[in-house]
């Protein structure tokens, strides 16, 4: 008998240890989505953090212009008109920093227009 509820045990054990691998797993591939403004002279937020391997989508809007995103070491590239989500999808596939710009001048302020993604392992 005392056998029996260990090999329960052991079953159960395995069985909770196998759904939480199971549902790390499932985890890794769920994309990150990060909304991002943009407006005279600012992207906000201007750091973005995501995962090396995570699908990633930067939903961006502007406020007040047809700014630009861009992303040239990651070679991603969008205009972001006004009052519209625009969708950029990635994976980043090595980690580091990679600058952003905004390369539609906006007026005086547009070179302070930056920010950064940071890619965590």
């Amino acid at each position: 008998m005392r056998s029996a509820r260990w090999v329960v045990l052991v079953l159960g054990l395995g069985g909770v240890l196998f759904g939480a691998a199971m549902g790390m797993a499932k985890d890794v591939g769920k994309e990150q989505v990060v909304q991002i403004m943009a407006q005279r002279f600012k992207f906000t937020p201007n750091e973005i953090v995501v995962k090396k391997g995570r699908p990633v989508v930067l939903e961006i809007s502007s406020l007040d212009f047809v700014h630009g995103f861009n992303v040239p070491a990651l070679k991603l590239r969008a205009d972001l008109p006004p009052g519209q989500i625009t969708r950029v999808r990635f994976t980043p596939e090595r980690a580091g920093e990679y600058p952003f710009v905004c390369d539609n001048f906006c007026g005086e302020g547009h070179e302070e227009m930056h920010g950064r993604i940071v890619v965590v392992e």
